[in-house]
Order: C-alpha cells, then structure tokens, then sequence
C-alpha cells in the first residue's frame, strides 16, 4: 500500500527538496503541504513569509494547503495542542505519515518523533543525514534547479548582510566556517519560489529588512 503523505511545510528550501525526494518514490502519495501560521501576522514562523506566499508554492506543487494558525506569543503547550487536532484530522482522511526535511539535529527529529507516538500517524524522514554530507545536499538542490532566497538570518551565527541574499554557489561560497550551508542550526531561512518541485517559478520581489526578537528579516512579497 502506499504511504499517503502529508508534508510539513516551512516554505524554505528543505522542504520543498523533500517534497521532490517524496515523488521520487513510488510507494509514496503527496497529499498535502501543512504549514502553521502566526496567526496575529498571517505569516509563517521564524520564515516571516506572507500567507499568500505559501497559497503559490501549494499551487505551484499542486497539493492544497494545511494551514494551522498559532495564537502570538504561543506557548510549547498551544503549539501542541494545536498541532495534535491537525494530526487527529489527517489519521481521520487517511493519512498514514507525516514527512519533515529535519537534516542532522537528534533532538528535534527525537521531540517529533515522541508527538507523533500513539497518533495512528508515523513519521517520515527524507532527507536524514549528517552535518559532513550537508554540503553536498546543498549543491545537489541547486544543481537540480531549486532556487531560494534567504528571508532571515540569526545574527548571533552569522551576519545580518546575508538576508536577502539568493540561495546559490555564490551564497554557499560566502559563508564563514561553522555555519552549515543548509542552515540546519537555525543560522538562516529561506523561502523556495523555484525547482523541480512546482510546475511554475514563483515571482518575488524582495523588499524591507527588519531587525525583530533579535533576528534579520526581509520582507519578501
């Protein structure tokens, strides 16, 4: 039987590679793209990418959008709660797994993996690897035609002139040693408007930095 799979969904380019290492597998069926959303913004979390955004990524990939609102400030005990009602409803349609592009980090993949026990729901993790093979995942990704552009920086790991910038060879040349080039310790985010999974590029344009909760955003629209 094949796995009916609903993704989570950051916007950024891990996940939407996922999502084309999914279709790559035959016993695997896509079925939706869940992304939770500060609610007081209408913006994904820590991505700050607009609602309407992630509307035309899930029209590009062809799969609809599971949108989950989270109160601002939202406690662990909210996400939670929140979260297990959009698990109890996939089990309900269905749905056997949820996949997440979580690259090397134990203890988030471990936290996942004790909320979806007794869920009915399994988890799924595509692209599990090790920090050492994280530069070769990044080149593959862009060898392969994705394209992204970095929407926030934490400026504790790395420099704030780097938001903004294009997901590319040139990004990936550019940056200091100890951060990871697929920013799995959190030092940047990026939103994805363009690879092999979307039938169409999605036109950005890139527009006011901020400094907000000590991170560097840019407003991406």
């Amino acid at each position: 039987m094949a796995k009916r799979v609903l993704l989570s969904w950051s916007s950024g380019k891990d996940s939407a590679w996922t999502l084309h290492v999914l279709r790559q597998q035959p016993d695997v069926d896509v079925v939706g793209l869940l992304t939770t959303f500060n609610e007081a913004a209408d913006r994904v979390a820590m991505h700050a990418v607009r609602r309407s955004l992630v509307d035309a990524q899930a029209s590009a990939a062809g799969l609809p959008l599971w949108a989950v609102p989270l109160p601002w400030p939202c406690s662990n005990a909210d996400y939670e709660r929140r979260m297990l009602e959009v698990i109890d409803r996939a089990r309900a349609e269905g749905v056997t797994h949820v996949a997440f592009g979580d690259l090397f980090l134990e203890d988030v993949r471990d936290y996942r993996i004790r909320q979806m026990s007794g869920t009915g729901v399994d988890p799924l993790f595509p692209l599990w690897t090790t920090p050492a093979d994280t530069p070769e995942l990044a080149r593959r990704m862009l060898e392969n035609g994705l394209r992204a552009v970095v929407t926030c920086v934490d400026p504790r790991q790395l420099s704030a002139s780097f938001v903004g910038r294009g997901y590319d060879r040139e990004f990936l040349a550019d940056l200091p040693a100890g951060v990871d080039p697929c920013g799995e310790r959190g030092e940047f985010h990026t939103f994805c408007f363009a690879g092999p999974m979307f039938d169409s590029a999605i036109a950005v344009e890139t527009g006011e930095t901020v400094t907000r909760d000590g991170f560097a955003f840019i407003d991406v629209n």
